[in-house]
């Protein structure tokens, strides 16, 4: 019973460690729809930060410096976008889609060039990486029944960027349910010509959407190769970014849903990385591809089952072009 309920514990800490970088790509992707701009390259966004941010913490010895080079590189790409699809009315999906394959192409050439190891950056040591907080208190809970193993696994050395996301995610729901900001980004996102009617700048609102959310897909990317990881490799984000769309469509363009869609999706993948090699009564070892693919069936699945279901913002995907 002992090791079963350690076993849990470990599999939830997992999944928070797992859902980290989702739910800011999600919640990224939320700010954006929600002012009616549909961003497909969360995924690029992510990698441009992971590999900025590895680089510059390799470079300077800093994962703060790591950190601002990643929002950077976040932010800059999402203006990119934004000039292509809110000032020159572009197809957002290609401009996404354009990035994505930029940045998966250009991240390994430079770390290439920059670092002649493959296309991918020097190991970090552990003062180069986002540091984990420790919490007061772990020795006085060290053998408390339940409570013990409870802060042990999934509070106490918990990464800096888990507890900046957990503020993030509540801080959304109240900024695009109690604010102003929040009120005008929804109202821009359903009916972009009342907006404009009232004296707001359709394009300023736009912008300031796209830089939230280079910001959170910089976030997300530095920990992948900064926090979670110690260096930049090929491809590392592996379809996150597609997965924190589907999550956010799932979610219905909401907080509250789009938070637990993250969890669920981190929660398989956490749960195939130990069923790989386990042999199953009956059935013996599963081929560790099919176990691989388990996050992105259930994707598909659920996908399938609820995307008919949930409507996105009605200017959604959708070049506003003010009347004169």
């Amino acid at each position: 019973m002992e090791d079963a309920f350690l076993l849990v514990l470990q599999l939830l800490g997992a999944t928070v460690r797992v859902a980290t970088p989702l739910v800011l790509a999600a919640f990224a992707g939320l700010y954006c729809e929600r002012a009616g701009v549909v961003d497909i390259g969360l995924e690029g966004k992510m990698l441009a930060g992971a590999f900025f941010a590895a680089a510059a913490a390799s470079a300077s010895g800093s994962p703060w410096l790591g950190l601002l080079a990643a929002i950077a590189a976040g932010v800059a790409l999402a203006l990119v976008h934004g000039f292509a699809c809110i000032t020159h009315h572009g197809n957002q999906v290609v401009s996404g889609m354009a990035i994505n394959i930029l940045v998966a192409g250009l991240a390994p050439t430079l770390a290439y060039a920059w670092f002649a190891q493959g296309g991918q950056t020097p190991l970090l040591p552990a003062s180069a990486r986002l540091p984990a907080v420790g919490l007061p208190g772990g020795e006085a809970l060290s053998g408390v029944p339940v409570l013990g193993p409870v802060f042990r696994e999934l509070l106490d050395g918990t990464n800096i960027l888990i507890w900046a996301t957990l503020l993030i995610v509540v801080a959304t729901q109240w900024v695009l349910h109690r604010s102003r900001f929040g009120l005008r980004l929804r109202a821009v996102g359903e009916n972009p010509a009342a907006v404009e009617t009232a004296g707001i700048s359709v394009t300023r609102l736009r912008y300031q959407a796209l830089i939230v959310t280079g910001v959170l897909t910089g976030m997300a990317g530095a920990y992948l190769s900064t926090g979670h990881g110690a260096g930049f490799v090929r491809d590392m984000t592996a379809g996150k970014g597609y997965l924190a769309l589907a999550a956010l469509i799932f979610g219905k363009w909401r907080p509250g849903p789009t938070l637990f869609a993250c969890l669920l999706f981190a929660f398989t993948d956490a749960v195939q990385v130990r069923l790989q090699g386990v042999p199953l009564p009956g059935v013996g070892v599963i081929p560790v591809q099919f176990i691989q693919a388990i996050p992105y069936l259930l994707t598909v699945l659920l996908l399938a089952g609820f995307v008919g279901k949930a409507i996105a913002p009605k200017a959604s995907g959708i070049p506003y072009v003010k009347e004169r």
